[in-house]
């Protein structure tokens, strides 16, 4: 930061044009200024999420939005008004007095609401990126007193992005994975562990668990999200085969790799790559096999799966493409062709299914596409006192005109946020933001907005082997008519997609 101006010494009012951040130092720590039309705002300079600079993102109605993983922030009080960020931005003093704007000093923290706006008890089963962000938004707004979390882990709420990436990779720890919870994140929720929920009675607005307890709601949100597809083949039961979907899940699986020299993984999918990524990094050999041609080309296309294959391989990753898994006998992995793999262990990275034995269970419409539970744009299922979010949920997407579930982190985290608001009287509006995801492969990072059914090409900017690049996906058109986009190296534009796109609010249907 040795670069930046320091901002108690000042800098001129001339360098800092209407609605252009400045990044600069006050007393060691990075800040950004902004002029708005109401007068020049000071936050921190760094994402509290993964401490990405935030003068590189870009300033939407009021939000600072962050380039890497689209995090938001309101400009004027700092708060985190949009996932995966948790925590506020620190906000500063700021004076222009002779032509020069000076960073005099940092504010306290702002004043927790006094609550009242929520008459009715909410429970929540799922304590994943919706259900989370659902309980964090009400305790924020000073409700926490009236929701229950309800989780079948063991664990208080965690960051399920960490564990393939940061986590497994022996970047972070584990306590590095767990969201703020008690007083620090959820004050006044009821966050209860280890309670898996064996049904739910609609008449009598209860749920029971396994245990036979039963907990009544006036509200009931479904956001237990979804679970790992185990394919079936001989030795898929052994003890040195794994998922991972859960942080036991991630802490078995460090606990067998810190013994293994070699690992299979089975699907070229999102998970398997960071996953494969993540053991290279702590030493394994590694070999991905998947029944497909090009990894990720069912979502991202044929170019950029390519040039992911490339990432891997100049990483000593072996690939067994167009490959099945015909068994395992702990010791190596056999391949349809007859080939044999030395594997100490194998991970299984073959999709996901939505966790929706609870909504069947109690008579909800599902969605016969894709399995989710059926809700409208303000994720109320056919009966009334019932939400689904995240993952679980198959929602109206208005850009496209079709249902989609999606299994996205900052998404769910986006239902989440959505239907606090809802149910505060915040707002009324039906649910319509952009999906986004991002997707990490030693060191390099590629963005994902939108959603396509396939990856048609319908606009390219870059060059997919340079690693900066801009594919955009649909049926037809330009940018403005696509469906999605997938770049890399691009994060600038990829926030202004996902800005326009939100905004536009014509449907492409």
């Amino acid at each position: 930061m040795s670069d930046l101006p320091d901002l108690e010494n000042g800098i001129r009012g001339s360098e800092l044009a209407a609605g252009k951040m400045v990044a600069g130092t006050y007393r060691g720590e990075r800040v950004v200024l902004l002029r708005r039309d109401d007068g020049i705002v000071a936050v921190s300079g760094e994402c509290t999420h993964l401490g990405a600079p935030l003068e590189t993102g870009v300033v939407v109605d009021g939000e600072i939005r962050c380039p890497w993983h689209h995090a938001r922030f309101s400009a004027s009080s700092g708060e985190a008004v949009g996932g995966p960020a948790i925590k506020p931005l620190g906000c500063f003093d700021v004076a222009e007095t002779d032509a020069t704007i000076r960073v005099t000093g940092r504010r306290g923290a702002a004043p927790v609401p006094a609550g009242g706006a929520v008459s009715e008890s909410i429970v929540i089963i799922g304590s994943g990126g919706a259900g989370y962000a659902l309980a964090r938004e009400l305790a924020k707004a000073g409700e926490g007193d009236r929701v229950t979390l309800i989780t079948r882990e063991d664990e208080q709420p965690y960051d399920r992005t960490y564990l393939s990436k940061q986590y497994l990779a022996g970047g972070k720890g584990r306590d590095d994975c767990f969201l703020p919870h008690g007083e620090d994140g959820l004050p006044g929720v009821t966050v209860r562990t280890a309670t898996p929920v064996a049904s739910i009675d609609r008449n009598a607005r209860t749920i029971c668990t396994e245990k036979g307890e039963e907990i009544a709601y006036d509200v009931l949100v479904l956001a237990n999200g979804a679970r790992p597809v185990m394919p079936d083949f001989p030795g898929s039961e052994r003890d040195n085969v794994f998922q991972l979907r859960s942080l036991a899940d991630a802490d078995s699986l460090i606990a067998a790799a810190e013994k293994a020299g070699s690992a299979v993984v089975l699907g070229a999918s999102f998970i398997g790559l960071e996953v494969a990524a993540s053991l290279r990094e702590r030493g394994l050999s590694v070999d991905v096999v998947d029944q497909s041609a090009v990894p990720l080309e069912p979502v991202l296309g044929s170019q950029i799966g390519k040039f992911v294959q490339g990432l891997h391989e100049d990483h000593e990753v072996r690939f067994h493409l167009g490959r099945q898994i015909a068994g395992f006998d702990g010791t190596s992995v056999s391949l349809d062709n007859g080939a044999q793999i030395p594997a100490d262990l194998l991970v299984v990275g073959a999709g996901v299914a939505p966790c929706s034995d609870l909504a069947k269970q109690a008579g909800l419409a599902l969605d016969a596409d894709n399995g989710g539970v059926t809700v409208d744009g303000r994720f109320r299922t056919d009966d009334p006192a019932i939400r689904a979010i995240g993952d679980l949920a198959s929602y109206p997407d208005p850009r496209l005109g079709q249902q989609l579930r999606i299994e996205h982190w900052v998404l769910a985290q986006r239902h989440g946020e959505h239907l606090a608001w809802l149910l505060l009287g915040r707002s009324d509006a039906p649910f319509s933001e952009t999906p986004f995801f991002w997707s990490g492969h030693f060191g390099t990072q590629l963005r994902y907005v939108g959603h396509a059914a396939k990856p048609d090409p319908v606009h390219e900017e870059g060059k997919v082997e340079d690693g900066e690049f801009a594919i955009f996906f649909g049926k037809q058109g330009g940018p403005d008519e696509a469906q999605a986009l997938a770049s890399c190296g691009r994060d600038r534009q990829t926030l202004e997609v996902e800005a326009s796109w939100n905004r536009s609010g014509a449907s492409l249907a």
